[in-house]
């Protein structure tokens, strides 16, 4: 019965816990580079009409990606508990998907104009993807942990 008793006081602790400082300085960090990236973005995109069409497609992308992470960091900062990696596998999804949409625009690019600059992007890219995957299997694998040890204590409890 003490044991019970201790696995119980350590979930709720777990579930009372909030962030640490160090990972809500680094969504604050987040917040405020996709926000200024994005109002940087639009305004730019807004002023100069005569943009060609492919540019605004580009801008109008990079502005939904900034407000993807901007929504994201507000969504970690606003729940101010500890998400137990949750927010770690989102993030890494969406990296990867980003990052995966930069290397396909890198490589039409690149097959379009011959341009050793967007063969280059495109490689750059391509180690981007291979990071941003290495770090959404990560991201899973520790989830999946987190999930394991949570079905391990509640199986402990009943």
């Amino acid at each position: 019965m003490n044991k019970q008793a201790e696995s119980m006081a350590a979930i709720q602790k777990l579930a009372r816990g909030e962030m640490s400082i160090k990972t809500r300085l680094g969504y604050v960090a987040l917040l405020l580079v996709s926000s200024a990236m994005t109002v940087v973005l639009a305004s730019l995109w807004l002023t100069e009409p005569s943009l060609p069409i492919r540019t605004q497609v580009a801008f109008g992308v990079m502005a939904v990606i900034g407000i993807s992470w901007a929504t994201l960091s507000l969504w970690a900062l606003t729940t101010r508990r500890m998400l137990l990696a949750r927010d770690r596998l989102i993030a890494g999804k969406m990296s990867v998907g980003f990052t995966a949409l930069f290397l396909a625009g890198a490589l039409a690019v690149a097959f379009m104009s011959g341009e050793a600059a967007a063969y280059g992007a495109a490689a750059t890219g391509a180690l981007m993807l291979f990071l941003a995957l290495r770090t959404l299997f990560g991201a899973r694998r520790r989830f999946a942990a987190l999930a394991a040890h949570r079905a391990e204590l509640e199986r402990e409890l009943a």
